[in-house]
């Protein structure tokens, strides 16, 4: 997972300024971290936020969420998603909520569509990464209209899982 190249999770080395960086965003009021804690056992398996928050326009983003291997392609994902989409649109009342994944991550764009997302497009060249690439990111969302039946999915997958 640290390997990859569309995906940045901190290393030993650089965790603690990642979690600075979170936290200092997070006092600006421009970043709302979350740590994904399995509730059963306390273990900390992940992180994503809440980011790109604009409350004059009630919309965010969520991302630069990773979540350790042995939980990929399990309820996690699903769940962080959900707890993090309730509270976007009934606490914080946002009327759009967005995702942008990197356009060669075919894992991530499929787990936001079945979030119940719907792409929008591709932005070329949307950034450089660390080793220079230029990447095309893909953005979703999801819209207020859309919550109600996004939401009755999510609860019915996860009794399922």
């Amino acid at each position: 997972m640290w390997n990859l190249p569309f995906t940045v999770v901190p290393s030993q080395a650089t965790v603690a300024a990642y979690i600075g960086t979170a936290l200092a965003g997070r006092e600006a009021g421009t970043v709302m971290p979350f740590a994904i804690v399995l509730k059963d056992t306390g273990e900390v398996i992940g992180s994503t936020r809440f980011w790109k928050i604009d409350r004059h326009y009630r919309k965010l983003e969520i991302g630069s969420t990773w979540i350790s291997t042995r939980w990929q392609k399990s309820f996690v994902n699903t769940e962080a998603k959900y707890l993090m989409l309730r509270h976007a649109f009934e606490d914080l009342a946002c009327v759009r909520v967005q995702f942008t994944t990197d356009e060669i991550n075919a894992r991530s764009r499929a787990a936001i569509l079945r979030l119940g997302a719907q792409q929008e497009g591709i932005v070329r060249n949307e950034r450089i990464m660390p080793d220079g690439r230029k990447r095309n990111s893909v953005r979703f969302s999801i819209i207020d209209e859309e919550w109600p039946q996004v939401r009755d999915r999510l609860q019915a997958r996860l009794l399922r899982d």
